[in-house]
């Protein structure tokens, strides 16, 4: 039984994830302690019944998760400066993109059962896609974990190896999609809604679009099919994105993210 979760990092993520798992259908019933040196931005997480602190150290103390939300040149000095004061048995689950298990593990002098994670901000909302890695972990210690982010959203237990496509894909595709209902409100303003309702039809429009391949398991050129009819208003406006590079610099955008992950790894 999990009984008190530390996050290490009350950034917007660390922030988001508390939120969502004090708030989800199923709430985390236990303690949950968020840490910040500028304790004074994440005061408001009180209301959720979340305890905000600074001292790292204490945060962890009797924790039987961990969870690691700081950069990936803060790691070093901050598993060296909760490790004393980590239970045996806690689980250490890391959101910190580029920093690999066995690094950590190393850090953490030889800790096994370590977890790289990667959700997006959703997860705040109970919506995330949760991409997850184990490292020398058991099976009950990967249930745990899944358990743990099942109630804020999707959980997909994938290979260290894909954590950095996972980070560009989930993580950041977050705001990729959040940038195409932006352009798509500026659109509908240009042919006469107001901002508002725009952003409404955009976002609700996406949500549908994401829903039908969710639930209907198909392939999205399939339902595109269903409303490009012959000489219609739809081929006729894919056509001209297309035409304007739409597919091109999207996939080039993942590229772009994912070597610059790439290349921030090779360099440590």
């Amino acid at each position: 039984m999990i009984n008190k979760i530390a996050i290490i990092g009350g950034g917007n993520l660390g922030s988001s994830i508390a939120k969502g798992l004090m708030s989800a259908n199923q709430p985390f019933k236990g303690e949950l302690v968020v840490t910040r040196r500028r304790v004074h931005l994440i005061k408001t997480l009180e209301t959720y019944g979340i305890v905000v602190q600074q001292d790292n150290a204490n945060a962890v103390n009797n924790a039987d998760i961990v969870i690691l939300a700081v950069k990936p040149f803060q790691m070093r000095d901050i598993i060296e400066e909760i490790t004393p004061a980590l239970k045996k048995e806690a689980i250490l689950v890391s959101l910190a993109a580029g920093v690999d298990a066995q690094q950590i593990s190393e850090m953490a002098g030889g800790r096994k059962g370590i977890f790289r994670a990667m959700p997006n901000t959703a997860i705040s909302i109970g919506e995330s896609m949760t991409c997850v890695s184990s490292f020398q972990s058991t099976e009950e210690q990967d249930k745990v974990i899944r358990d743990l982010f099942e109630p804020v959203g999707v959980v997909q237990f994938i290979p260290e190896e894909l954590m950095s496509p996972a980070t560009v894909l989930a993580a950041c595709g977050i705001a990729f999609a959040l940038r195409f209902i932006r352009a798509a409100t500026q659109g509908g303003v240009e042919i006469g809604f107001g901002s508002e309702l725009a952003l409404k039809i955009a976002s609700q429009t996406v949500k549908g679009a994401s829903e039908l391949i969710i639930r209907g398991e198909t392939h999205p050129e399939a339902e595109i099919d269903k409303v490009t009819t012959p000489r219609g208003i739809t081929i006729s406006g894919l056509n001209e994105m297309e035409h304007q590079g739409f597919s091109s610099a999207l996939i080039k955008g993942l590229l772009t993210s994912y070597e610059k992950i790439e290349n921030a790894t090779k360099k440590k």
